[in-house]
């Protein structure tokens, strides 16, 4: 007997019934770091530089390569590596996949263009991430009032080219670093008097003037307090989480490809990030002290969820004093999961559970989908209501504050 392909997956076309992405990126305007930053700053913050006829960053006085051209002008398509994260079938370089760029487009940076992108996507309502945002903190970790400052003025241009409820379906979500918890808990009033839904920070343990400490250490328990009052949920989305490789291959951000040669082991240690930010949530009794926090890890995927359930669960048994109930049902009640879209959705529902699984296109970024909706392809045999809390229900209730 042959088998039958799943059946396409039907999703609302009705606005206020379509799919809501919890992932898509913008590219930071030229001076979105530097628009609100007193020049005095720049060199232990943001600065321009040209280097043999091209534009970089200067991060905290050095030069950075981040991202090959941080102008984003000329950029590489969406998705255009799409099947090379599949597997590869064609055996396509992605250094020549790269290489193939268009203009910009006003949608990367203009709201009300992305309004218009997003009808044409089908799409209802995005939360909205740093691009570049996401990987300077890492650079500057050494000097956190430097991180601050650098934050404080990136998150006023955002507010002022995006805002953070806009028309009820663009949702930016401001970034946030525990660098010092002051500030954080300034940022953290200002977000809210804004109508902040989310807020968004690195999954790395933050580094402050005492030196590096565990993102649920009693010092830093007056921001999970307001956080937890405010009922707004906080992202932990992908960035450099500044990991080191112990050796085993190039370090830094921009060390995935060394001359365009592949290093097989910093790729297999991406989820370790994550892993270990969420796992110390709960670990160190975070939602037990704070039980109203909500967490969502974006773009950090999946693979490592199996196996850490197996691994809390014997934790939980052998510290049995230790957690006031089992840890995996604390984890599942307080952290959902956007998979890389090349993870196996349905091993994640298995694991999760149907109510913690949201849907991320990480549109317009080169290893995300071409169009958000492409990742359709990838609930094929689900139910139709299960569909629905993937792509729609789940994130609608996260981006509603739940106040305490």
């Amino acid at each position: 007997m042959t088998d039958l392909a799943p059946a396409p997956v039907a999703v609302p076309t009705q606005v206020g019934q379509r799919p809501f992405d919890a992932d898509n990126h913008y590219y930071e305007a030229l001076d979105a770091f530097t628009r609100h930053l007193d020049p005095a700053w720049g060199p232990r913050t943001i600065q321009w530089a040209e280097v043999d006829g091209r534009k970089y960053h200067v991060v905290g006085g050095k030069v950075s390569r981040a991202v090959v051209n941080p102008t984003f002008d000329p950029v590489a398509k969406p998705g255009v590596l799409r099947d090379y994260f599949r597997g590869n079938p064609n055996g396509d370089d992605p250094i020549e996949l790269l290489r193939a760029r268009d203009r910009i487009d006003p949608a990367y940076r203009d709201r009300d263009a992305r309004l218009a992108t997003m009808d044409d996507h089908g799409l209802d309502k995005v939360w909205l991430f740093p691009t570049l945002g996401m990987v300077y903190e890492a650079l500057l970790k050494d000097d956190p009032e430097a991180v601050c400052v650098t934050f404080r003025a990136f998150n006023r241009w955002l507010e002022e080219d995006w805002g953070f409820d806009y028309q009820d379906r663009i949702f930016a979500g401001p970034y946030l670093t525990l660098a010092d918890v002051d500030w954080a808990c300034e940022e953290l009033e200002w977000a809210l008097d804004r109508g902040a839904r989310t807020v968004v920070m690195r999954p790395a343990a933050p580094t402050t003037k005492d030196g590096a400490l565990p993102p649920a250490h009693p010092s830093f328990d007056r921001f999970w307090a307001r956080l937890d009052e405010a009922g707004i949920t906080l992202v932990v989305h992908a960035g450099d989480a500044g990991y080191t490789t112990h050796g085993y291959a190039d370090e830094g951000f921009t060390a995935n490809f060394n001359n365009g040669i592949p290093q097989p082991i910093r790729m297999l240690m991406l989820e370790r990030p994550a892993e270990d930010f969420l796992s110390s949530l709960v670990c160190d009794q975070l939602f037990t002290r704070f039980p109203n926090l909500r967490v969502a890890s974006v773009e950090n995927g999946s693979g490592f969820l199996r196996s850490l359930m197996h691994r809390l669960d014997a934790l939980g048994h052998k510290l049995g004093g230790w957690f006031a109930e089992d840890p995996v049902e604390t984890f599942r009640r307080h952290i959902w999961i956007n998979p890389f879209w090349e993870d196996d959705v349905h091993e994640v529902l298995d694991v999760m559970g149907p109510d913690r699984v949201i849907f991320g296109s990480d549109w317009p970024h080169i290893e995300g989908m071409p169009r958000p909706l492409d990742y359709l392809d990838e609930l094929g045999g689900l139910d139709g209501a299960t569909v629905l809390k993937v792509v729609r229900d789940n994130v609608t209730g996260l981006n509603e504050p739940r106040p305490r």
